[in-house]
């Protein structure tokens, strides 16, 4: 995934602003820094790196950090992240102190809210998208709210195989509006059906799936599909859109509503947080969609513009009768996601998808060549997977961060799942494999 150094100015455009402030050279700008912590030598760094490489190289440099090497996941991942976002967020033609609801005078924020939607929509092949969520685990709560709202049932039913945090978040969410949340139960990391075809009743309004799901197993869900419609309940997908180029997408299985994590479209992790939840469906549900939606048209003068349209009354003036009282969005993060959209295209973000699930499948092939794990289920899986560990997990993640990796999470019984996204390379899964294996002669 080569990178090109990005230039704003050319040497013209450098001197005649200097000229213009009132300084000959740019090191003019940085004489408030002490000397004593300038480095003077030049930086011992090759030509032509990757954007990654180059990151790598630096912090490798700055020995005073302590930086690890992930492999850890779980719903949280390190992803790349293009530099050019960071210099673009805060552009005034983007960012302004005006809410959206005044569109005279916020048009840029509509705008890339508008593109927003038009990427997620695209990416999951539904209808319609709002203008971002809180997280992926509440966008999946208001996704269960609007299942019940729509169908007028007060039973959820929801996959073992999801992220236990969003199970969490779910039930929280559910426990005050008197929805009834039943668990289905899994077998060999994917949904157990026959389980299902027994709780799914004429009661139930929804049934709630991850895609590729917690375990990193990327679920068949066509005969799923067809049980919950049958049943004429709604089909709930929490995917990761980061993986929607190059597998097959909710809208193609037959989803009603499409929500989850955009974390994975080049949001860096940020001790934390914040993260940026999506949500899309289809037109029949449009009424049902929490939030704001951003819709194009041609103002007096027929020029284009954007406003925020379809709003439910219900939001503002009659909120004991409405699906959410979400009316708010996840603005900057939605912006960082539609700059790097923009950066990579259709083709980069298939590049990035391939890249994270190489990456995964050589690790998993690695570790079992050392012979310190062995497979639990030969189902497919996209940038996660879950392996049997012969060595005590605790440990063996104590021992990693010593030497600056962070382990996969240990799921008991000696299960230990493991990430590896499209920043990992090929020289430091190597690196992780021989300290792993290092660490089992240390440890047993």
């Amino acid at each position: 995934m080569p990178m090109y150094k990005y230039f704003p100015h050319n040497e013209q455009d450098i001197k005649e602003m200097l000229k213009r402030i009132g300084v000959e050279k740019i090191e003019d700008l940085f004489t408030d820094i002490p000397q004593n912590i300038l480095t003077k030598k030049e930086l011992p760094i090759d030509k032509g790196l990757s954007e990654i490489e180059l990151r790598q190289k630096i912090n490798a440099l700055a020995n005073k950090n302590k930086q690890f090497i992930s492999f850890l996941g779980a719903g949280a991942y390190e992803v790349y992240t293009p530099s050019i976002i960071s210099a673009l967020l805060s552009r005034q033609e983007f960012l302004t102190s005006y809410t959206p609801y005044q569109p005279e005078i916020s048009q840029g924020t509509l705008q890339y809210i508008f593109e927003f939607q038009s990427m997620i929509c695209e990416l999951t092949n539904m209808d319609v998208a709002n203008a971002s969520l809180y997280d992926g685990a509440t966008a999946t709560a208001e996704a269960v709210f609007m299942a019940t709202s729509q169908t007028r049932r007060n039973k959820v039913l929801v996959s073992k195989t999801i992220n236990p945090r969003i199970l969490d978040v779910i039930k929280t969410y559910a426990k005050y509006r008197d929805i009834e949340i039943i668990v289905v139960d899994m077998v060999d990391f994917c949904l157990d059906k026959e389980d299902l075809r027994t709780k799914l009743t004429d009661d139930v309004a929804a049934l709630v799936v991850q895609y590729p799901n917690y375990y990193g197993v990327v679920e068949d869900f066509q005969e799923v599909v067809d049980l919950v419609h049958t049943n004429k309940s709604l089909f709930i997908m929490n995917a990761d859109p980061s993986t929607l180029s190059v597998l097959k997408t909710p809208g193609e299985i037959g989803c009603d509503i499409v929500c989850g994590e955009a974390q994975t479209l080049g949001i860096p992790l940020n001790f934390g947080g914040p993260y940026l939840g999506y949500m899309a469906t289809t037109s029949k549900l449009l009424r049902k969609l929490p939030g704001r939606i951003v819709g194009m048209t041609n103002d007096v003068d027929g020029k284009r513009g954007y406003v925020l349209t379809i709003q439910a009354r219900e939001q503002h003036i009659r909120r004991e009768k409405a699906t959410s009282n979400i009316c708010s969005n996840q603005s900057l993060m939605a912006l960082n996601a539609v700059i790097y959209g923009s950066l990579l295209g259709k083709k980069g973000l298939v590049d990035v998808a391939k890249r994270a699930y190489n990456n995964a499948h050589y690790l998993y092939k690695k570790l079992l060549q050392t012979k310190k794990f062995t497979a639990v289920t030969t189902k497919p899986f996209f940038k996660e997977f879950v392996v049997k560990s012969f060595i005590d997990i605790d440990k063996l993640n104590q021992y990693l961060e010593t030497k600056g990796f962070l382990g996969g999470l240990n799921l008991g019984d000696g299960q230990y799942l493991l990430c590896a996204t499209e920043v990992r390379t090929k020289e430091e899964i190597d690196k992780f494999v021989s300290i792993v294996e290092e660490a089992a002669c240390t440890i047993n």
